[in-house]
């Protein structure tokens, strides 16, 4: 099943299946690690659900939400 990742819950996790964004918020994604093949799990969300931290490659990330919608996920 495939999501995006901003309608991911605490605890779910995924793999990086599509980058659907162009431009600067696709290389932005691309220099934090989110490519294809990696693993993502959500690890917890801002009081108002922005921005969202995640673990991808080991590190603690935290993507607002509008990056987080432009991430294709297949869930795990």
């Amino acid at each position: 099943m495939e999501k995006r990742l901003n309608e991911f819950n605490v605890g779910e996790k995924g793999i990086v299946r599509k980058i659907v964004a162009e431009g600067n918020i696709r290389r932005r994604l691309f220099d934090m690690g989110v490519t294809p093949g990696a693993n993502i799990i959500v690890k917890k969300f801002a009081s108002l659900g922005d921005p969202i931290e995640v673990t991808i490659r080991g590190y603690e990330l935290t993507l607002r939400k509008s990056e987080a919608e432009c991430v294709l996920m297949e869930v795990e």
